[in-house]
C-alpha cells in the first residue's frame, strides 16, 4: 500500500507541473487529413480525489460523466489480476492511415494518460497497475522524472497532434494505464485510396 501511495502522489504533483504541448502545424494552405484518437475512463472521484492515501488527491479525477465509475482500489485489483478495466481505453484500437495524415489524440477521460510510442507493448511505470509479471517497457522508464514520456502525457480535456509518422506499424500505449494500447498501420499515398479509419475529426 506505501507503494502505491508514493507513485500516486508523484503523478498527482506532476498533474500541475507536467504539461503536454500539441504539436503545431506548419504546413502552409491545405491542411493534412486528419484522424483522431479519444482517451476514456471511468475514474471515480470520491475514491481518487480522497486526501488520504493511496488516492492521488483532491482535483486529481475530473470526472464528470454520469453513469458507473470505477473506484481507485478496484482498478488496482482489476490489473493485478490480469483483467484491467476495459472502460480505460483509447478508441479506436486500431487505426489505419497514409502516411501525412495527422494522428489527434483526446483525452476526454477524467484523469492523465499518455500517449508514449513503444517498440513492444509491456507495462507503464506504476507497478500496482500492471499485469502479473509484466514489466515496465523502456519508453515508460523513469515515469514523469523522464521528459521523454512527460512529453507524451495529456491532461483531462486536452489533446496532442502526432506528425510525420513513418510508412509501417507504430505501437502506442499508456505509460500509467498499460492496457490502454493502439496499432497504427501507416500505408504510402498509392498503396490504396482507403479513408483514415479512426473517430471523426469534429
Amino acid at each position: 500500500m506505501l507503494k502505491y501511495t508514493k507513485w500516486l502522489l508523484a503523478v498527482s504533483m506532476l498533474a500541475g507541473t507536467t504539461h503536454v504541448l500539441a504539436q503545431e502545424n506548419s504546413h502552409k494552405g491545405s491542411s493534412p487529413p486528419v484522424a483522431q484518437i479519444v482517451a476514456l475512463d471511468e475514474c471515480d472521484p470520491k475514491t481518487f480525489n480522497d486526501d488520504k492515501p493511496p488516492a492521488p488527491g483532491p482535483g486529481f479525477c475530473k470526472n464528470v460523466a454520469l453513469g458507473a465509475t470505477t473506484p481507485l482500489l478496484k482498478l488496482f485489483g482489476e490489473a493485478q489480476s490480469g483483467t484491467p478495466d476495459p472502460n480505460w481505453d483509447f478508441e479506436p484500437d486500431t487505426l489505419k492511415i497514409s502516411e501525412g495524415t495527422t494522428v489527434r489524440v483526446v483525452d476526454q477521460g477524467g484523469e492523465p494518460h499518455t500517449f508514449t510510442e513503444v517498440a513492444h507493448f509491456g507495462g507503464g511505470f506504476l507497478p500496482p497497475l500492471n499485469a502479473p509479471g509484466e514489466e515496465t517497457v523502456p519508453e515508460c522508464s523513469g515515469g514523469f522524472s523522464n521528459v521523454a514520456v512527460a512529453k507524451t502525457r495529456i491532461l483531462q480535456g486536452s489533446q496532442t497532434e502526432i506528425t510525420g509518422l513513418s510508412k509501417g506499424e507504430h505501437l502506442f500505449q499508456c505509460c500509467i494505464h498499460p492496457w490502454m494500447r493502439v496499432k497504427v498501420e501507416v500505408k504510402d499515398h498509392d498503396h490504396d485510396h482507403d479513408h483514415e479509419h479512426g473517430t471523426p475529426e469534429k
